[in-house]
C-alpha cells in the first residue's frame, strides 16, 4: 500500500471516531462508561487499520503456508548448478511441480516406484503417444493394474532435464502421477535431509539411465516389476 492510501484510511478513521465521539456525547452515556466505549471503539478502528495497511504481507504469508503446506516448490540452490530442494508437504510426502514435454504436471516422488507413471489425462496433455505392442502388468500398492507404455521427451525438476524418459500410462492411476526410480536413478546423488528432499544431477540435461540410488527409498514400495498382459 502506498503512502497516499494510508493517508486516505488515516483521514477515513479519524473521521468515524469523530462520529463515534459525537454519538456518545449525545446519548450523555456517563464518562466512565464513555471512555471504555471509545477505547473500545479505538482498538476495532486501529484492527482495522493494521490490517488494511499490512494486507499485502498477510497475503504473503498465507499463500507461503499453503505452499508449505501443499509440497512442490522446487528451491535451487545458490552456487550450486543443477541441484534443487523440495520440501515435505504436510501429508508426509515430497510432491513436485514438474514439467514433461513443457507442460506443467503434479508428481508424487516415489522411490518404490520403479517406472515413472502419468495418469491417462497427464499423457495426453504432455503429448505423450502410447507405444505399440501390448500392454504390461503392474504391481503398485493397490494390487495389479495394466498399464501402457510411453516416452515423454523432457522431463524437467527445476534447472534438472531428463530426456527420452520412458513413462507408464494408465487409467488405474486416477489423477496420480508418480516420479519413479527410472528418474532418480539418473541423477547423481539425491538424499532426505530432515524433511527436505535433495537431488543433485551434475548434467543438468541428460538421458534417463538407470544408475544406484543414494538414499534410502522415500515411500512403500508402489511397483515392484512388470510382465506382458495377455488379451
Amino acid at each position: 500500500m502506498n503512502e497516499g492510501d494510508q493517508a486516505i484510511h488515516v483521514i477515513y478513521l479519524i473521521g468515524v471516531l469523530v462520529m463515534v465521539v459525537s454519538a456518545l456525547m449525545v446519548r450523555r452515556i456517563p464518562l466512565a462508561s464513555g471512555l471504555k466505549m471509545f477505547v473500545g471503539w479505538v482498538l476495532i478502528f486501529g484492527a482495522a487499520f493494521v490490517i488494511f495497511t499490512m494486507k499485502d504481507e498477510f497475503l504473503a504469508l498465507g499463500n507461503r503456508v499453503l505452499l508449505e503446506a501443499r509440497g512442490g516448490t522446487v528451491e535451487e540452490v545458490a552456487g550450486r548448478p543443477g541441484e534443487v530442494r523440495v520440501r515435505q508437504a504436510s501429508d508426509g510426502h515430497f510432491w513436485v511441480d514438474a514439467e514433461v514435454n513443457g507442460r506443467q504436471v503434479r508428481f508424487l516422488i516415489d522411490s518404490g516406484a520403479t517406472t515413472t507413471s502419468l495418469s491417462r489425462a497427464a499423457a495426453e496433455r504432455a503429448g505423450i503417444v502410447v507405444s505399440g505392442g501390448f500392454p504390461a502388468m503392474v504391481r503398485t500398492a493397490n494390487g495389479i493394474v495394466e498399464v501402457d507404455r510411453g516416452r515423454a521427451e523432457t522431463l524437467r525438476i527445476g534447472p534438472i532435464e531428463r530426456r527420452d524418459v520412458a513413462v507408464h500410462i494408465s487409467d488405474a492411476f486416477g489423477d496420480l502421477n508418480v516420479i519413479g526410480m527410472n528418474f532418480l536413478s539418473s541423477l547423481s546423488g539425491w538424499s532426505v535431509e530432515g524433511r527436505t528432499l535433495v537431488m543433485r544431477s551434475g548434467n543438468t540435461a541428460a538421458p534417463a539411465a538407470v544408475a544406484d540410488a543414494t538414499a534410502p527409498p522415500i515411500d512403500e514400495p508402489d511397483s515392484q516389476g512388470e510382465k506382458p498382459a495377455t488379451r
